[in-house]
């Protein structure tokens, strides 16, 4: 079992979008594709963007360019759609499981 806080300890601190304990990847996608952000170029740090309230213009979230690929991509986009419904935490666990398991069982030849 990977713990998500090892993980990502010597990332720089700017994939804030949405990062909590059992519920990362779907509070992630649901973040991600929020009409009520508006994504900038941050002033501060280079290859980071802040998510900003369209209402208040206060600051919500941060992100690299990879983590919004998901929001800007037609296809990636679609796929976040999906993952990010109510009803699809456990669908997005159940599928990651499943394409990391035939991933790693590609170059067993152990395996039958």
């Amino acid at each position: 079992s990977v713990d998500w806080q090892d993980a990502f300890r010597d990332r720089p601190p700017r994939a804030e979008l949405g990062f909590r304990r059992k519920q990362e990847e779907h509070d992630f996608l649901v973040n991600l594709r929020d009409i009520a952000t508006e994504w900038q170029a941050s002033s501060h740090s280079e290859g980071v963007f802040e998510g900003r309230d369209r209402v208040s213009g206060g600051m919500k979230w941060t992100a690299t360019r990879c983590d919004l690929i998901f929001g800007s991509h037609s296809q990636l986009r679609a796929i976040a759609e999906v993952y990010a419904a109510d009803d699809a935490p456990q669908k997005l666990v159940t599928h990651f499981v499943a394409a990391w398991d035939k991933v790693m069982s590609l170059d067993r030849f152990d395996r039958s």
